[in-house]
């Protein structure tokens, strides 16, 4: 166990600075988001120091920490990061206060509504944190169902029209998800070995039980996780709710709350249910399919940019799942780089649009065109976003799209072929975008329209970086990841596929 609470540290730190930006006298009302954004940055700090503590060549659990919560019921405070969710969390951290940064002028400023929308903002943290670093399978559903409230709220009282009906919507699919899960998660606890520490992950890993319970609980798992995705045909919620909430609320909710489906999929169906996931593995690949050309497809007919960017969305994520059921280690590793990647090329996507419809007055594409010309330094933003995206190299997209390809290849000759189709698509729906927006003659009646100012430069900066690091240096990255991917798929108990023989014969005369 870790004798400094680095994880407790990175959930109280943002908790007690939601609550303090939400008590702010009248007087100091306008400081909020000055002082929500020194809480993330706060935590952000604590967060990039754990890491440094954290040993890549390692694939147990680190920075652990286990107190008994409710022992009667086997339930236990216990956090513990592998190399998956330590770079998810890291993520979510660099993410916070780039989105408070971009959300400065999304509320009311100097009322109660402002104060609120920071405080919900940054009470998301410590759910995000909390969600990755569970060990207990019970506090992971806390968690998991927790984040809702904020959510709700962040979509229900702030952003478009319709955001009412958008966070309705979105909060029935999630808690359906959700119910599922809990009745599986009871029968998982119902064939474990019990006692205080009952929900604890180690102990539920490896159990003994018959083909249709395994079956029918990694089902329960795998619809909640796919909801949270979202895989195709569970994904309705997300465009609505995309396209109704403030873009910094869409970027946390797109870009790290919906990881939580893929990394459920790698840190709970995968080791709980091995014999089950690998009978469940040509439908997912089948569906992962769908959601890739059904996302992609979408997203070029889309003529609201939110909207476009939710269905790109769908259709990433279905390389991710493609990754995590092709069961090699290669696309393992893929899928994990993925998680991160696309939560910073979503980010910068989001937020950019964010600042182009502060300008323009609308998120409908068709009210666009000429734009490069008006802000030439936004469309230049944009297009680096976009490409990424587009997994253009030497962007960080393109290595864990290579990589999920590859790995699915390896296994899956037919399924990795067709789903490398979709890169042409994914230029299509960037590139068309980009083109109807932000080319042709410059419009009228924006001449007093300011290109980005200093504080988005400051926003937009860091997620640039990001690409260009994960792209020209991934290295780091997935040597953290590895160690968790090997020992995920060993507990599955599948090795990656030998060489053909046609493979094998290439290198040997190479060779000679």
């Amino acid at each position: 166990m870790s004798n400094v609470p680095w994880l407790t540290a990175m959930l109280v730190i943002p908790l007690v600075g939601s609550l303090v930006v939400a008590c702010l006298p009248s007087s100091l009302a306008s400081k909020a988001k000055q002082v929500a954004l020194g809480f993330s940055l706060v935590t952000l700090v604590v967060g990039i120091v754990a890491a440094l503590r954290f040993d890549t060549d390692s694939s147990a659990l680190q920075l652990t920490e286990q107190h008994q919560w409710i022992p009667s019921f086997g339930v236990s405070y216990a956090v513990g990061v592998d190399g998956i969710s330590l770079s998810l969390i890291l993520m979510s951290l660099v993410l916070a206060p780039v989105c408070i940064l971009a959300a400065w002028h999304d509320a009311p400023e100097g009322g109660s509504r402002e104060k609120t929308y920071f405080a919900l903002l940054l009470s998301l943290v410590p759910f995000m944190v909390g969600v990755f670093a569970a060990t207990d399978v019970f506090l992971f559903y806390v968690f998991f169902e927790a984040m809702l409230v904020p959510v709700y709220f962040l979509v229900a009282g702030y952003g478009g029209a319709r955001r009412r009906q958008a966070a309705l919507k979105f909060l029935l699919f999630s808690l359906a998800g959700g119910l599922v899960m809990l009745v599986a998660l009871i029968a998982l606890y119902v064939h474990g070995p019990g006692g205080a520490d009952g929900f604890m992950i180690t102990r539920l890993v490896g159990l003994e039980m018959s083909p249709m319970a395994e079956r029918l609980m990694f089902v329960g798992f795998f619809i909640a996780f796919a909801i949270k995705a979202p895989m195709w045909p569970l994904h309705t919620w997300l465009p609505d709710t995309a396209e109704e909430a403030t873009p910094a609320t869409s970027t946390l909710l797109v870009g790290v709350l919906d990881k939580i489906g893929t990394f459920g999929m790698l840190r709970f169906c995968l080791p709980f249910f091995p014999d089950a996931s690998r009978w469940a593995a040509p439908a997912i690949l089948v569906l992962a399919l769908i959601s890739i050309f059904y996302g992609a497809f979408l997203a070029i007919g889309s003529k609201d940019m939110l909207r476009l960017i939710s269905y790109t969305s769908i259709s990433h994520f279905g390389f991710i799942v493609l990754g995590i059921f092709a069961f090699t280690i290669t696309g393992g590793n893929g899928s994990a780089l993925y998680m991160v990647n696309h939560g910073f090329t979503t980010a910068a996507l989001f937020l950019i649009v964010g600042m182009l419809i502060r300008r323009g007055g609308s998120a409908k594409i068709p009210a666009y065109g000429g734009w490069q010309r008006v802000t030439p330094a936004l469309a230049g933003c944009f297009l680096v976003a976009g490409l990424s995206g587009l997994a253009l190299p030497p962007l960080g997209a393109f290595v864990s799209e290579y990589l999920v390809l590859v790995g699915t290849y390896q296994r899956h000759h037919v399924i990795g072929g067709i789903a490398a189709v979709a890169v042409i698509l994914a230029a299509l729906y960037i590139l068309l975008m980009y083109q109807r927006v932000f080319t042709g003659p410059r419009p009228e009646g924006v001449d007093r329209v300011r290109d980005l100012t200093g504080r988005e430069k400051v926003v937009i900066v860091p997620l640039i970086a990001s690409f260009l690091v994960l792209g020209l240096w991934p290295k780091p990255a997935l040597d953290v990841v590895n160690p968790a991917i090997t020992k995920t798929l060993q507990t599955v108990g599948i090795a990656d596929p030998a060489p053909s023989t046609g493979a094998q014969a290439t290198s040997e005369g190479s060779a000679k």
